[in-house]
């Protein structure tokens, strides 16, 4: 416990930080590693469980089910750059954590999420060729244009992620190494520098609404088109099946999106009116609650993974 003590009197970087947890909640911190514990393991085994399924049954090879796989992946990676160590704060009080895990940390953990949205968007795009142009389905959204996609997709993200993480890792520490937070948030390490933090959290805040806002903004303009298309059906049936693909992926977006950007704008907006723990929380719940849900929605709304999944458990039973 010295570590969360330590003051830093000159303009070197500090040798570690000292995650707290959830400031003002120290009594619950046990109830929240296993939480924390249970939901990671309900994400791990239904993201592994889709990518199992996915990879290995060839009626699934299709661009809605590998844009899934690659969901999956990034939800694996996005809990498990946080969850680990928030569980070893909060059972053993363990929040040393060097200074170069830190930012690796913090670049992992916003650079997820700027894959996710870019995700989102990519299965509404998936969503409107196969409803509103289904005969050009197979020649639009071929395996090059769907790897192009993802690559788009990561090299936005890199090229987010890596000014915001080079302005944050450089400024100068002279203060207190103890991060008022679960993880590696930039805004609550920028906190600590001894420099104005506001060009870094002013970089974030813009890019953030950026990438989200269009994301956003896409896939509007993507589901208008889908349901103008969907309520031109004839059949009721085919109404009713052209909505039902597009279900999961909208409760999905509501999960990412809402909890995200509340998180995000409570930091900026709400510091002063919102309690600390209340923010930690949210930011904390919003990088573990999508990756756990995802797997559940899409497993029971999506009638073919459903099966397939029910079909491996029971082989391997």
């Amino acid at each position: 416990m010295m570590l969360g003590l330590h003051y830093n009197l000159t303009t070197e970087s500090p040798a570690a930080f000292f995650l707290v947890g959830v400031p003002g909640l120290k009594s619950s911190h046990l109830w929240l590693a296993i939480s924390l514990s249970v939901m990671y393991t309900v994400a791990l085994l239904g993201n592994s469980l889709i990518m199992i399924v996915i990879w290995v049954d060839s009626t699934l090879q299709e661009p809605m089910y590998w844009f899934l796989c690659v969901l999956a992946a990034v939800d694996i990676a996005m809990a498990s750059s946080v969850v680990p160590k928030m569980v070893n704060i909060f059972c053993l009080g363990d929040g040393s954590i060097s200074f170069n895990s830190c930012f690796t940390q913090m670049y992992f953990v916003h650079a997820a999420t700027a894959v996710e949205t870019g995700l989102l968007l990519a299965m509404a795009f998936d969503r409107y060729i196969a409803i509103c142009k289904p005969l050009h389905y197979k020649r639009i959204l071929t395996r090059q244009v769907m790897l192009g996609m993802n690559m788009a997709i990561t090299i936005r993200a890199i090229i987010f992620m890596t000014p915001l993480s080079w302005m944050v890792s450089h400024l100068p520490f002279c203060g207190s190494n103890v991060i008022l937070h679960s993880y590696c948030e930039h805004i609550a390490v920028a906190q600590l520098t001894c420099a104005d933090p506001m060009p870094s959290s002013l970089y974030s805040l813009i890019g953030s609404s950026i990438i989200v806002g269009s994301d956003v903004v896409f896939i509007a303009a993507s589901y208008n088109l889908i349901l103008r298309a969907v309520f031109g059906l004839s059949s009721k049936n085919a109404q009713l099946k052209a909505l039902s693909t597009c279900g999961s992926h909208l409760g999905v977006m509501a999960l990412t999106y809402l909890p995200g950007m509340a998180s995000i704008y409570v930091a900026w907006l709400g510091k002063d009116l919102v309690p600390l723990h209340t923010q930690v929380l949210l930011a904390d719940l919003y990088l573990v609650i999508p990756p756990t849900l995802n797997p559940i929605i899409y497993g029971l709304r999506t009638k073919q993974i459903r099966e397939r999944i029910w079909v491996l458990l029971m082989h391997c039973l």
